[in-house]
């Protein structure tokens, strides 16, 4: 299907002629239709798909006709502000031919005069994150008595982040007479129980499975010593071919750590998490895009939002402990058809994430056997680290928070090799050896 088979209206032909689209995607296809009936729509669609235009196309069209003096007509509340500024980037963009629409963006961490201003001269689409919405509402500068759409975005990193009791405050103050749309990257129990709670008869659209990743995505998995991940990062970083770089940790602490070395190495890089300003945010994200900043490091809640046109490589520095947020982060590369490369760094503790994350891709992550940091994890200390593993739902809403284990800074001689440790122990030691070189099928000897 081509975008001119779609019902949108000249101005939305246009401006997507001008940003370069030919062919809706998936979601695009289906569900932009859907909106444009006017029915409730739970989608479930992992990043890069393409959701964004797919509700904010249908939006801009039955808003054609309305006047930003008569109150704001839709609402978009999404988790973080990046993702935030995209979404009112692209309405920018897609209705830069309809003069008569008004829109802004609010969010926390930086001076509220300038979206104080925007809101009294009147929008029909507010785009915001929870926190700073309600503020203003509380302070009198958003009436949401005639709302007519209402959009949640990336509903389960909203709760993740534990925005659900400002979820259900918000709830109150729209009507209940709308049109809901729903997004999630993943569809856990929780998340559908929240949908049930504020959609309507809605239909459903999936267009990709929880469980599946993307195919131009090369996946490869190093297990490495949690003191010899600075090391290994270092090795892999010498490649040239890494030339735009994403790294993920769980914390703030440990993106901030992550930094320190690499600047200590003279490599540019910087981090986006929720401790840093909106100002730091933007500049390091705006580098990054410019690659100005090869390397950006990122915790999962600050990454929802980044969208960055060939970037390389994905590099898990510590693996999630939500398998399905795995999807979501390998996701960033890979986009639009082109290939990328997603490179995961596994420690003995993090081998239980590692087996949720096989089990839900069922796929086995090709192991790289090759590189100077190999480590052998024997059946006894992933047993241990299994005992020791924390509630992985529980503690979702805590990986933001700056707690994490100690990276540790010894380093390795890069020439010894994991073949002689293993030779150190017994043949019956070595058969229970399941998370080691000798172990792995599907390796792939590369660029280490």
């Amino acid at each position: 299907m081509r975008y001119t088979e779609l019902p949108l209206i000249s101005p939305i032909q246009d401006a997507i002629s001008k940003v370069g689209y030919t062919e809706p995607t998936p979601i695009q296809e289906v569900a932009i239709p859907i909106v444009l009936s006017g029915q409730d729509l739970l989608g479930c669609a992992q990043t890069g798909t393409g959701k964004t235009a797919s509700f904010t196309l249908p939006i801009l069209q039955m808003l054609e006709k309305s006047n930003h003096r008569d109150g704001i007509k839709a609402l978009i509340v999404t988790p973080t502000r990046e993702l935030a500024i995209q979404i009112d980037d692209c309405i920018t963009q897609y209705a830069v031919f309809m003069k008569n629409i008004k829109h802004t963006v609010v969010f926390g961490g930086v001076n509220a005069n300038p979206q104080i201003n925007d809101l009294k001269q009147g929008v029909q689409i507010l785009v915001a994150t929870p926190g700073r919405l309600l503020d203003l509402q509380s302070q009198g500068y958003v009436n949401l008595k005639k709302l007519e759409f209402f959009v949640l975005d990336e509903a389960d990193r909203m709760l993740d982040m534990g925005f659900i009791h400002d979820i259900k405050r918000l709830l109150k103050l729209i009507p209940v007479r709308r049109q809901t749309l729903f997004f999630s990257a993943t569809m856990p129990t929780s998340i559908a129980t929240l949908s049930k709670k504020i959609l309507t008869n809605p239909k459903r659209v999936d267009i990709t499975p929880v469980s599946s990743t993307a195919e131009q995505v090369t996946q490869e998995l190093c297990f490495v010593s949690k003191s010899n991940k600075p090391d290994l990062l270092l090795h892999l970083l010498k490649d040239p071919s890494l030339e735009s770089v994403l790294i993920f940790t769980r914390t703030k602490h440990g993106a901030d750590r992550v930094v320190k070395f690499l600047t200590k190495e003279k490599i540019t890089s910087a981090a986006i998490h929720g401790n840093k300003s909106q100002n730091a945010r933007q500049r390091a994200l705006s580098g990054f895009k410019e690659h100005n900043i090869r390397v950006l490091i990122a915790t999962d809640i600050a990454a929802r939002g980044i969208d960055v046109d060939k970037l390389s490589h994905v590099i898990n520095y510590e693996l999630p402990n939500v398998p399905e947020t795995y999807i979501h982060r390998i996701g960033r590369t890979g986009r639009a058809g082109r290939e990328g490369i997603a490179i995961s760094f596994c420690e003995a503790e993090e081998v239980p994430y590692l087996n949720d994350i096989e089990k839900l891709i069922k796929t086995r992550i090709p192991r790289v056997t090759d590189h100077p940091y190999a480590e052998e994890f024997s059946a006894a200390d992933v047993k241990e680290a299994a005992a020791k593993k924390p509630s992985i739902r529980a503690n979702a809403r805590r990986s933001d928070t700056g707690r994490n284990g100690r990276s540790g800074s010894s380093r390795p001689n890069p020439n010894r090799s994991s073949s002689s440790r293993s030779n150190s122990g017994s043949s019956s030691s070595r058969k229970n050896d399941f998370y080691s070189k000798s172990s792995s099928r599907n390796s792939k000897p590369s660029r280490y």
